[in-house]
């Protein structure tokens, strides 16, 4: 394996599959079945879930939350999602923890970066929930926070998407892929992939972040393989 120890960035929107709200049961038993085959293989993995199947902030917001009200709720709504997870991957036989980015005991703990680590080396997959559990941050930017905390190899950025292109390849016919790509580039260019946050701070950490297909099986694998799957931020 390449990577050791990787962060994996899970969106809500991705447990939705076609569907139009909540979890899609196919997908996430392909997502846990991915993660479990190289957890098994030796990589110790972390994973980031977002909350935009259930609730996303900045929508609220446009409904008249309150911006920090709007934000809280969907950091719950990744506790949900991680709920889910930690129930799916114990179907599969593997073992996993949720923690938290703010105290809710009945659910999970606190993150603390020396529990966290223990647990990856334990085999165990860690499941960290609430965001950073501060308003105006993206799970982005918490995805980024916890591989900077737990020492990741890399973070590993698992969309709809097989990479960063010039344009939205969903509506751009034209649009090109870029294999690789420096920190400063995506910066400048202001790709949307993920918020200037977390790219900043992976870049500050010397984190490579790799953006590719979560959907097609095998990806996830060839990934931490080392194989040019996606597009390579670094």
């Amino acid at each position: 394996m390449k990577y050791k120890r990787i962060l994996l960035k899970l969106s809500g929107e991705a447990l939705m599959g076609e569907d139009s709200y909540g979890i899609n049961e196919d997908i996430i038993s392909s997502y846990v079945e991915q993660v479990s085959k190289i957890v098994k293989a030796g990589t110790e993995v972390g994973i980031v879930i977002g909350g935009g199947n259930i609730f996303r902030g900045m929508a609220g917001t446009k409904r008249g939350f309150d911006r920090v009200i709007g934000d809280q709720m969907g950091m719950m709504a990744t506790i949900i999602n991680s709920m889910a997870l930690l129930s799916a991957f114990e179907n599969e036989g593997q073992k996993a923890r949720v923690f938290t980015a703010f105290s809710i005991e009945s659910i999970g703990e606190r993150f603390n970066k020396q529990k966290a680590i223990q647990s990856l080396q334990a085999g165990e997959v860690a499941i960290f929930s609430g965001g950073t559990g501060n308003p105006y941050f993206t799970t982005d930017s918490a995805s980024a926070l916890r591989a900077a905390e737990i020492e990741a190899d890399v973070l590993l950025k698992g969309t709809r998407v097989d990479g960063i292109y010039t344009a939205d390849p969903e509506k751009d016919p034209d649009a090109v892929k870029f294999d690789t790509i420096s920190f400063d580039e995506t910066i400048e260019k202001n790709f949307k992939v993920m918020d200037l946050t977390a790219f900043a701070l992976c870049k500050e950490n010397n984190i490579p972040i790799v953006v590719f297909d979560m959907d097609k099986d095998g990806n996830l694998k060839k990934v931490v393989e080392g194989d040019k799957v996606g597009t390579l931020v670094s």
